[in-house]
């Protein structure tokens, strides 16, 4: 309210035409939307999922998974429990993974009540996006908006796209460190325990 020179509501039931506003944006998904714009920590779900035996492809992958329903975007599919192997063979298609394995592991972010929805655990900066994001939605609709359109909604200078910067930095910073995954070849050549080579690399091969 405040980033659009409106008065703050007295409360959410309050008749007057910004309230109403601000329903249709959350009516149409809007937190939603915000939730959909990074990988939010607060929000991240993991779920161990077995394939659905009600649905057989007729070709390609052989295997379906339902998506949650409190799925929002998918942060990563894996082979394993400890998320450590990224699934690199399956398909995403509207509301189905598919895959010729199984069970798999995802990580995603949900709007649960629990997760995406729990309005407690949004941290500041992510308030602040949200707050941008429904002054955006009604800028052009509220008394003197018009004026302010440019200073909320421009691309790279407005109050909306330094907010979701500022958010997904933080975002970033609360994630642990991760590190690529070695290819095929280190792998195979992993020292065992006596400190030598495995050699399953053929390092005997090698050109050059």
């Amino acid at each position: 309210m405040l980033l659009l020179g409106e008065r703050r509501l007295a409360s959410l039931s309050e008749n007057v035409e910004v309230r109403y506003l601000l329903d249709e944006v959350w009516n149409d998904a809007g937190v939603r939307f915000c939730l959909e714009a990074a990988q939010w920590h607060f929000a991240m779900r993991a779920s161990r999922l077995d394939y659905n035996p009600s649905i057989t492809p007729d070709w390609g992958y052989q295997r379906v998974f339902d998506k949650p329903t409190d799925w929002v975007i998918t942060s990563g599919v894996f082979e394993d429990a400890y998320m450590r192997t990224p699934l690199t063979q399956y398909a995403d298609e509207i509301m189905y993974w598919f895959c010729d394995r199984d069970e798999i592991f995802v990580k995603y972010i949900s709007d649960d009540v629990t997760y995406g929805m729990d309005f407690a655990k949004w941290p500041g900066t992510f308030i602040d996006f949200v707050k941008a994001y429904f002054a955006s939605r009604i800028v052009r609709k509220v008394p003197g908006g018009a004026d302010k359109i440019d200073d909320i909604t421009h691309p790279k200078t407005g109050v909306l796209a330094r907010a979701l910067m500022i958010a997904k930095n933080k975002a970033a910073m609360t994630q642990p460190a991760t590190f690529p995954s070695r290819g095929t070849w280190a792998a195979a050549r992993h020292r065992g325990a006596g400190g030598g080579w495995n050699d399953g690399g053929n390092q005997n091969q090698l050109i050059g």
